[in-house]
């Protein structure tokens, strides 16, 4: 059996191995062979802080307290977000859904909007689509705004609620929008009311599947590459009965639903793909022609 070794710690494959099993099983993440370095490097840095000699020790630990479960847990995730990280999938919100959603629920009463951002990190993708909804929708205070943002990650979630952000994360922002939805606290900028009320933030594993309601919006970026084929297709599924009929999907450049075999119709919109649920009354109009 080998073993590695670093820092004073010692753990083998097989040791490895179990505690991959053991985080797939209750996250959900999958940290295969692509990973390998940087899961086995993470697992020695965390031995190493806890003192721990042996892998068996660390297996023993996480097995038996959930608390250190959490601990290893947010050791491994690597939380890299930013606000507008992806400028054309922004656009694509502001130029076509929103609008869209506005014509669609402008004579409902109240007006709602509810979006879920699915593996939110540390605030600033639900942020950035909370700016989108203040810029495009007019009088949008006088909407019923949801933004749901849900990670699995505790410090994460702890962050993205204080709301408070370094300058340096700014700067993919326009300087508006610093002035209209920031207010500056010394070198940092807080995340005024405004955006602030429009967001909720709870703890949520994807992997274990729990019904919120229904959305308009569904972002979950970069999220399900973490997952096994087999789990992205599930997720992709529940993301399609959660959604409105004709409510859009996000992903990241890397990911598609093209191997889940769900029946959402791919969307170019400028530079980005989206995907859309299809209406209910396309759906209807299908079958009368299949009728005749």
């Amino acid at each position: 059996m080998i073993e590695k070794q670093a820092t004073g710690a010692i753990v083998s494959e097989h040791e490895l191995s179990e505690m991959r099993s053991l985080l797939e099983q209750r996250s959900g993440i999958l940290f295969d062979v692509s990973r390998e370095r940087f899961f086995s490097g993470r697992v020695r840095e965390h031995m190493s802080e806890k003192k721990m000699a042996h892998g068996s020790e660390l297996l023993r630990t996480i097995r038996s307290s959930n608390v250190e479960y959490d601990k290893f847990l947010e050791r491994l995730l690597t939380q890299e977000t930013s606000f507008n990280r992806y400028p054309a999938i922004f656009r694509a919100l502001e130029k076509k859904v929103l609008p869209e959603m506005h014509m669609k629920k402008f004579w409902e009463n109240p007006r709602a909007l509810r979006i879920w951002s699915a593996g939110c990190s540390s605030g600033e993708e639900p942020y950035t689509i909370a700016i989108a909804i203040a810029d495009t929708i007019e009088s949008s205070e006088a909407w019923n705004i949801q933004i749901l943002a849900t990670d699995i990650s505790k410090q994460a979630l702890d962050f993205a609620e204080r709301g408070v952000y370094p300058r340096r994360e700014l700067e993919t922002l326009k300087p508006h929008h610093l002035t209209s939805y920031f207010t500056q606290e010394g070198n940092d900028f807080k995340v005024r009311p405004k955006l602030r009320n429009m967001v909720t933030f709870a703890p949520l594993n994807l992997a274990q599947a729990v019904y919120m309601g229904k959305f308009d919006c569904i972002f979950c970026m970069n999220v399900l590459i973490y997952f096994s084929e087999e789990r992205r297709a599930g997720l992709i599924q529940r993301f399609f009965d959660y959604l409105e009929p004709g409510g859009y999907l996000f992903l990241g450049h890397a990911e598609s639903v093209a191997k889940a075999g769900v029946n959402f119709e791919p969307i170019v919109v400028g530079d980005s793909l989206i995907y859309q649920k299809p209406a209910g009354n396309k759906k209807s109009a299908a079958m009368g022609q299949e009728k005749r």
